[in-house]
Parts: C-alpha cells; structure tokens; sequence
C-alpha cells in the first residue's frame, strides 16, 4: 500500500481538471504538501489561494513541460524549496482533435509530443533518482483510452498516448525487475469531461467519463498500488478483444457496432491543454 499521508505530491496540469481534483483528494488524505505544475499563472494563482485558504500547504510552480531547460531547473527549485517528491503524478496533457492526419502540421506532431510523451520522461528521470535512493515513491502516468485503440481523426494524440502506455509499462517492469521499491500506475480512461474533449460522441458503453470518479479512482489506484487504472468497463477489455478479433472485425465491432471511430466528428476544432 502507498501511504499518501505525509507525502509530498507533484501534479503537472494540477491547476484544473482531473489535476486539481487529484491533488485536492490528497491533501484531504493528509498529503504533506502539494506541489502544482501548470502552465496558466492565472488559474494557479485561483488554485493555490483556495487550497491556502483551506490551511494546506501548496507550492505553485509555473511551467511549461514541453520546455526542457524548464523542466530541469524548476525540477531543482522543488528539490531546494520543498524536498523530495514521493509521488510523482503526470497528468498535463495536450489535444489538437478533429483532424485528419494529412491534415495535421509539423508544428502540431512536435507539441503534441512534446507535452504527452517527452515530457512525462523528462520530469520522472528528474524525481526518479531521489525515489530510488531512498525506496520509495510512486509515479502516475495518465494515459488514454487512446494509448490502446486507434481512433481516426486523432492519430497524433494518439500517437502520443501508445508512446505513454508503452514507456509507463516498461518502467513498472524495470523499477520491479531492479527492486527498487519504486510503484508505476499507469491510468487509460475514455473521454474525461472536462472541456478537454467538449463535443465528442459518447454512448452507454463508452459514456462521458465524470472527471471526479476518474480522480478517485487514481487515488485509490495509488493507495493500492494498482499497476493499471482503466474505465469504463470496456476500455478494460480492449487488450483482449483486440487480440483475439481479426482486424476487419474488431474495426467493425469497435467503429460501427460502439462507434468509436465516429467519436470525433463533433469535437471542436481547437488546441485543448490541461
């Protein structure tokens, strides 16, 4: 079991969405201090003096994860200002959605990537030292619904998310095979309402997902070591389906039967990042 009382806790994207939510269940747990990384001052500045209002300890770091001199130095400032991190949470993510891939510009594969799947690496090689020195700590990656099923019109993000999945596994093998006392959970949710992914189709089985059932169930996932947070129901048997199903098929029953591969056009033309 993590103990998440007397830890300190990093969120990146932790100023909003499922970033605030998951942070503020911790400090309810009796996190020690919780450390945000976000990159709107302005909703940072909101977040922290609420949570400072309620008497937690809150330490506000502007950062663009994308950026790597950021990442590196501001990794430094909490290793300075607050000490080490026991619970490492990688959440900040970006969406450019609605789009073909021949559509898509160089620009927009270099940030997506930037955001979803480099910078998850770049900050834990920045805390996971510390973790291993001492035998202990843990570290999320939310990842996607996507980072198991293809999907048209979002191949990029996708992309990103396949990337995420399959780094985050790797590490949970590594930091087991190494004994290093270090836990990975790695978090695959379906469409998360909360903007990010404002106009997207949605069915009973594939519904909506309330960004406060996915933050608590991320936090219980830690407390009991989960390898793996998935939802709904169904996210949880893609591995299987698309393993036993012949490609044709599993297009048929994932794209005309769920409708999956007809979810996003109604999503709003416009970057979203958390």
């Amino acid at each position: 079991m993590t103990k998440i009382k007397d830890c300190i806790v990093l969120v990146t994207g932790g100023a909003s969405g499922i970033g605030r939510l998951m942070g503020d269940l911790c400090l309810q747990d009796g996190a020690a201090g919780l450390v945000i990384w976000d990159i709107n001052k302005e909703k940072l500045d909101h977040t922290t003096r609420e949570l400072r209002a309620l008497h937690f300890k809150v330490y506000p770091y502007v950062v663009d994860v994308s950026d790597l001199k950021q990442v590196v130095e501001t990794a430094a400032m909490v290793a300075r200002e607050v000490g080490p991190v026991d619970i490492l949470i990688n959440n900040a993510g970006i969406i450019t959605g609605n789009k073909y891939f021949h559509e898509c510009t160089h620009a927009e594969v270099e940030q997506t990537f930037s955001v979803n799947a480099n910078a998850l690496m770049h900050i834990t090689m920045e805390f996971l030292p510390s973790m291993i020195s001492r035998k202990k700590g843990h570290i999320v990656n939310i990842s996607s619904a996507a980072g198991l099923l293809a999907n048209p019109r979002m191949a990029i993000y996708c992309a990103s998310k396949w990337a995420v999945t399959g780094w985050s596994e790797s590490l949970r093998i590594e930091m087991q095979q190494a004994r290093t006392g270090v836990r990975v959970t790695t978090v695959t949710p379906s469409y998360i309402d909360t903007g990010m992914f404002h106009g997207v189709k949605t069915n009973g089985l594939v519904p909506l997902l309330r960004p406060e059932t996915i933050a608590a169930r991320v936090i219980r996932g830690i407390k009991g070591n989960r390898l793996s947070v998935r939802a709904p129901f169904m996210v949880r048997l893609l591995p299987f389906t698309r393993g036993v199903l012949p490609v044709r098929l599993f297009d048929m029953v994932a794209g005309k039967w769920i409708g999956i591969y007809a979810s996003m056009q109604g999503f709003n033309e416009i970057k979203h990042r958390s």
